[in-house]
């Protein structure tokens, strides 16, 4: 039987000369995740899918052994798991905001509530599309791993653009962006309803930052609305 060599392209091959990097690290997307999860609770019952509790289970059980199961380098398990707990997340979140649509058009919940629940899922908006990001980009956190530095993606972050020389002066050669990166992106999405100052480049990204953006939106726009009384 003949096998057939694997040849990686030359951004993803690890460069032998440069000391190898530790793997980015994924508790953050995690404590992200559980964040959400949190702040669910705080949502009315009526405005939360399913009991109050369940979204917080269904995380743990899936974040928890998604970690595991990276650590023991079963990377495809752990990176659909991932993707579930992710998926679930998001799902919950589109259900609330859709339920606090309608009570907010049948005047079900206080004032006080709506308001708190239009922040609670704007906030959470901002940590789903911020983990949707890190999980996406340049093949995912995997695939960012094997790159010798942040060259090619989906976004185009300023520390990209650098003269190398520069960059190394800066000492940020192997720069690749974490968590934060996406965070402040997914921020800057929900506030200002544009990337600033990292430009788009893939298509995917720019339907995924259309939906964070339209998201941010409507919950904005309900508490202008509960604001000034107007429903």
């Amino acid at each position: 039987m003949e096998i057939k060599k694997i040849h990686l392209p030359d951004r993803l091959r690890p460069d032998p000369s440069r000391p190898a990097r530790p793997p980015e690290p994924r508790w953050p997307v995690v404590v992200a995740l559980l964040a959400v999860s949190g702040l669910n609770l705080a949502l009315p019952s009526s405005i939360s899918p399913g009991p109050d509790w369940l979204l917080l289970v269904i995380v743990a059980a899936l974040a928890g052994p998604a970690i595991l199961l990276h650590h023991l380098r079963r990377y495809k398990v752990a990176m659909f798991l991932g993707f579930s707990a992710l998926g679930v997340v998001t799902l919950a979140m589109v259900t609330s905001l859709g339920l606090l649509i309608r009570a907010l058009l049948l005047h079900k919940e206080q004032p006080a509530q709506m308001l708190l629940s239009a922040v609670l899922l704007w906030s959470s908006n901002i940590l789903v599309f911020a983990s949707w990001y890190w999980r996406l980009d340049a093949g995912g956190p995997a695939q960012r791993d094997l790159q010798g530095a942040h060259t090619d993606g989906a976004f185009l972050f300023p520390q990209m653009v650098l003269d190398p020389a520069l960059r190394e002066q800066m000492g940020e050669q192997d720069w690749r962006p974490g968590f934060i990166d996406y965070l402040f992106l997914a921020f800057n999405t929900s506030t200002a309803f544009s990337p600033t100052d990292v430009p788009v480049l893939s298509r995917w990204a720019k339907v995924l930052m259309m939906l964070q953006a339209s998201i941010s939106l409507a919950t904005l726009a309900l508490l202008a609305a509960r604001a000034v009384n107007i429903l």
